[in-house]
């Protein structure tokens, strides 16, 4: 079975949300990846943001900077 780690999901309201963070985090070079939202939480439109936790200010940056709206920050044993 994988470990476990903290991991930083970013859930949205809208699916063009999501897609715009995972285009921007891309081209920034921060690691993450586009997933399902976790059962704990809830989310508009089931997608989220993974990435690692230690990310969390450089991710909470760029998406202020470039307007992307989301509907939590969340720190997840995943």
């Amino acid at each position: 079975m994988r470990k476990k780690e903290l991991r930083l999901v970013i859930s949205f309201h809208t699916t063009a949300e999501a897609i715009a963070t995972e285009r921007l985090c891309r081209q920034a070079g921060l690691e993450g990846k586009l997933i399902s939202v976790p059962r704990q939480l809830t989310s508009d439109c089931g997608l989220a943001w993974s990435a690692p936790a230690a990310l969390r200010e450089a991710v909470e940056a760029l998406l202020s900077q470039h307007a992307v709206e989301t509907a939590g920050y969340h720190e997840l044993l995943l």
